[in-house]
């Protein structure tokens, strides 16, 4: 990024099975990274703060009246609202000068759209994920996820000791982290199954779910014996 881009650009064009296209453009602050879209005119009624019981503290400290989350994710939901997640559809990501395309399904290409919806929605606990909308990866595999979310993670410890503040290297704070996505992840997808006729975005928020609870499984066995082969350089 040169000093001069002032915008994160996030295009999703979806290509459906009967022919009909469509793009998903999300803009962030390129130093914040908070979504800039404009807001809707209408916060939409099952987005009131007071039906959430995820962060609802949080979010109120903040002088929010409803979930950011649910108001970003409104208009992606109606849209797929008669659709089903196992659909096929063909996928192409344009990220800030670079493009990916993949042939998949609505609930895994959807999945990665609210990937980054979710961290630079405003939330007050998945903004400690934004380090990864900035490098954003479509359709990361499980083991691709989990290795970004450790590198992510630690580097900010080293950051926090740099500026004096006392570093989590047990990487304890990751695993409250994850547990408190589990259950935003949980509320906000039985939100989206009581506004269906489908289920193909409620299914993308159960497959970011699996992400976040095979990274948390692995943080309570301390299971990393499988990374060692790849590091066996470092250990000399």
């Amino acid at each position: 990024m040169n000093s001069e881009q002032k915008t994160l650009d996030y295009v999703y064009t979806f290509k459906f099975e009967d022919g009909l296209e469509k793009d998903f453009i999300i803009q962030l602050d390129a130093e914040t990274l908070n979504i800039i879209n404009r807001d809707p005119d209408e916060i939409p009624d099952w987005a009131s703060n007071s039906d959430f019981p995820c962060n609802t503290e949080k979010c109120k400290s903040d002088n929010k009246r409803y979930c950011p989350i649910a108001l970003h994710l409104d208009s992606i939901i109606k849209f797929f609202s008669d659709r089903v997640s196992y659909e096929k559809v063909e996928i192409t990501a344009d990220i800030n000068g670079r493009r990916y395309y993949k042939e998949t399904t609505i609930q895994n290409a959807v999945g990665s759209l609210i990937g980054i919806i979710m961290p630079a929605s405003g939330c007050p606990a998945l903004g400690k994920l934004k380090p990864l909308v900035k490098y954003h990866l479509p359709f990361s595999s499980i083991e691709e996820t989990e290795f970004r979310v450790y590198s992510m993670f630690l580097f900010a410890q080293y950051l926090r000791k740099l500026k004096g503040l006392t570093p989590d290297w047990d990487m304890k704070s990751l695993h409250e982290l994850y547990a408190e996505i589990l259950e935003i992840n949980r509320v906000i997808s039985r939100k989206i199954a009581q506004l269906e006729n489908q289920d193909a975005s409620s299914n993308s928020l159960i497959a970011l779910d699996n992400f976040a609870q095979f990274i948390s499984f692995n943080l309570e066995d301390n299971d990393f014996t499988r990374y060692e082969k790849i590091f066996d350089v470092w250990f000399d």
